[in-house]
């Protein structure tokens, strides 16, 4: 007799469907690397004769089917494919295993991808390095840490703790992942980015040296300007003796932070800065074309106006020597425009900091000028200077209504204002590496409140990212979050008092209070993102349907379930379908899968770098800090099409621009490999995609 129910784990008794048996088998074959449609309908038909001999009369469960499975595909010749079988098989186990084990029923709704992350990074251990905390009981001492502040200002911490919880249980806004770390612990240093200065002396850049190990060690990144250092070849008065330049210092720095490893949380990251005056840049562009070379660096160039104008005029620029403030030559801008165009081309690196842009808009110009940022570019800062992250999850500030779904302004306005206060306490409640950088930090008490699931949201919403609607809602949404965090800053500020540089600030004409000198910026969100389980930061999808390979070396197919959703509901969902666009990454072109889907699905390489560049301007022009993105270019793109997005940043106004051409580096987040199939490292998909910002989250 046919099967025609099956008993679900939960008890339930549902109907019989061989698609997803037939699904399970073709996604094996797929992990395997055998995509075979032909052999898979024939052993899932195999299958299907097997249950009705076993279980004639009787109902079988999900278990006892997969058993069958698993001995058709060892009786058929087929040992490797039941292999993959069997570990998919397991890994869903284990993630049911640990939703029980974590009472995750309700919230937080983790991911596979999710739970490993936290498993590996986040969840406290004790001495022998067993896990002594459950998720939601990490978000539970976050809470609690971050809302103790309230006692300071004789507020009770716990009505403020319970919406702490509820908002980072619900993974509708997370901090940054030293926070996650370490809020609530011995160690307690809960910010992400840091600034430190490097002057030209043996004994400031060790002290430097000395002071970026201990940041790392906590978890954080640090960006440096190596500007004010005198260029290789110049005197060194005090032993007679001739300079090495700023390249043969970052490569120390380079070396200390491949031993501290950042805490043994995460990898180690540093922005180097050099001037586009300085007489050691062309060196400096070139630095990364050995890809062995400073691999815990991203590179960017700090550009002027006046360079940019020297460019488009072609006219010369005058390198500076910044030991004595003299010219020592003239070059031709476009000459040095190209060399940093190719190079960008050729590795990702560097990218641009447009620092006349970042000044214009620096909130305390009184305490000095900005010449450097964090390590992805988001926070530019002064030296010394900390900043603290937090991010809002978009996707899950959709509601659905009857014909799909709709913004919900309200419930966003409010998680702004409840991030805004959480940052904020995150100062207070911090334990600073160094005297310096509390004092600088405290003075200024910057945040940075972004957003994450950009491409999810747009994908609700029905708009596809690449469109003139996504830019203007861009600009729209960023204009409420920045006003939000800015009102409620405000009314910090006069309850607690206004940051202690507040009367000599760019704000004190325009507020009679203010808690932050910044509360807004973009961030990548690598890794906080992959436990929220959506996109990072404003970044489009970087595929639909790719393969992950996961610790043991094994492979296994992730899907968008916003696009799986959709296939199934419009009818054109097939185990088959995903091989093909598993193997190319994109759904553009697929004749079957129709044309609307197509564009709201849109993937990072396919979108035109115009409008990764317009949708970052557009975040930007409502933003404090800066903006985290990756303009991302397919493998055949040319050099001038790196110059145009380069360009193109400067003249909208961005503060900085990364460009990356698939494939340009040796080691990607996500890439295309074995025969052809896009791959994922678990550790760090989700990330800074393309792999150009080595510190997400």
């Amino acid at each position: 007799m046919p099967i025609e129910k099956v008993q679900k784990r939960d008890g339930r008794i549902v109907d019989f469907d061989q698609r997803l048996i037939t699904d399970a088998i073709h996604r094996a074959f797929i992990a395997a690397q055998q995509p075979d449609r032909k052999r898979v309908k024939k052993l899932s038909d195999r299958v299907v004769r097997a249950l009705e001999r076993k279980f004639r009369n009787r109902v079988p469960s999900v278990e006892q089917i997969q058993d069958t499975v698993v001995q058709v595909l060892q009786r058929s010749g087929y040992p490797e494919i039941a292999r993959e079988y069997q570990r998919y098989r397991k890994q869903k186990a284990e993630l049911r295993r640990l939703r029980h084990q974590f009472g995750l029923d309700a919230e937080p709704k983790l991911t596979a991808n999710a739970l490993e992350v936290l498993r590996r990074r986040y969840l406290r251990r004790d001495e022998r390095g067993k896990i002594v905390e459950t998720p939601a009981q990490l978000f539970s001492r976050v809470a609690k840490a971050i809302a103790s502040v309230e006692r300071r200002y004789g507020q009770k911490p716990q009505p403020l703790y319970e919406r702490f919880f509820r908002v980072l249980s619900r993974l509708e806004f997370l901090p940054n992942s030293p926070t996650l770390f370490n809020a609530g612990t011995p160690l307690g240093q809960l910010s992400a980015c840091f600034v430190l200065p490097v002057e030209d002396s043996l004994t400031s850049i060790f002290d430097t040296v000395k002071h970026t190990a201990l940041i790392e060690q906590t978890g954080g990144g640090v960006g440096f300007s190596f500007s004010r250092l005198r260029p290789a070849g110049d005197v060194v008065r005090s032993t007679s003796g001739v300079a090495s330049g700023p390249l043969s210092f970052m490569r120390v720095f380079d070396t200390v932070t491949d031993v501290i490893k950042a805490g043994g949380k995460r990898r180690g990251a540093m922005m180097g800065v050099l001037s586009i005056d300085h007489p050691d840049v062309e060196q400096f562009i070139t630095a990364k074309s050995d890809p062995q070379n400073l691999t815990n660096f991203n590179l960017s160039v700090a550009v002027t106006d006046r360079f940019m104008r020297a460019v488009l005029r072609g006219s010369t620029h005058s390198l500076v020597n910044p030991r004595t403030g003299r010219t020592v030559r003239r070059v031709q801008a476009r000459k040095l425009w190209n060399l940093i165009v190719r190079s960008a081309w050729r590795t990702g690196d560097p990218g641009l900091l447009f620092i006349d842009e970042i000044n214009r808009h620096n909130p305390t110009p009184a305490l000095g000028r900005i010449e450097a940022t964090n390590p992805c570019g988001e926070i530019p800062l002064l030296p010394y200077e900390s900043c603290n992250l937090g991010s809002i999850n978009l996707s899950r500030m959709a509601a659905p209504v009857r014909d799909g779904w709709e913004l919900d302004w309200d419930k966003l306005r409010e998680t702004v204002r409840l991030g805004a206060h959480f940052l904020d306490n995150v100062i207070d409640a911090n334990r600073y590496p160094l005297p310096q950088i509390e004092r600088a930090t405290r003075a200024t008490r910057k945040i940075g409140l972004g957003v994450m699931g950009w491409a999810e949201l747009l994908i609700k919403l029905g708009i596809p990212y690449d469109s003139p609607q996504a830019v203007r809602l861009a600009s729209r949404l960023m204009r409420f979050v920045s006003r939000h965090a800015r009102e409620r800053s405000r009314e910090l500020g006069e309850e607690r008092g206004s940051f202690p540089a507040f009367s000599q600030s760019r704000w004190a004409s325009r507020f009679s209070a203010l808690r932050n000198a910044t509360v807004t910026a973009i961030a990548p969100t690598g890794s906080i993102s992959i436990i929220a389980g959506c996109s990072s930061g404003i970044e489009p999808l970087f595929a639909v349907v790719f393969m992950r390979r996961v610790l043991d070396g094994s492979r296994l197919l992730e899907i968008n379930p916003l696009f799986e959703l959709t296939a199934k509901r419009r009818g054109f969902y097939s185990a088959e379908l995903l091989r093909r666009i598993a193997r190319r990454g994109s759904i553009r072109g697929v004749r079957e899968i129709p044309s609307d889907v197509q564009e709201l699905f849109a993937t990072a390489l396919d979108i035109d770098s115009k409008w990764h560049v317009r949708m970052q301007a557009a975040f930007q022009r409502y933003t404090d800090n800066a903006v985290s993105k990756t303009i991302n270019l397919p493998p055949d793109a040319a050099p001038s099409d790196v110059e145009r997005a380069f360009m193109l940043a400067w003249r909208l106004k961005c503060k900085g621009i990364t460009v990356y051409r698939y494939g340009s580096k040796p080691q990607q987040v996500l890439y295309v490999g074995g025969p052809g199939y896009l791959e994922a490292e678990a550790e760090y998909a989700g990330g800074c995609m393309t792999g150009t910002c080595p510190f997400p989250g």
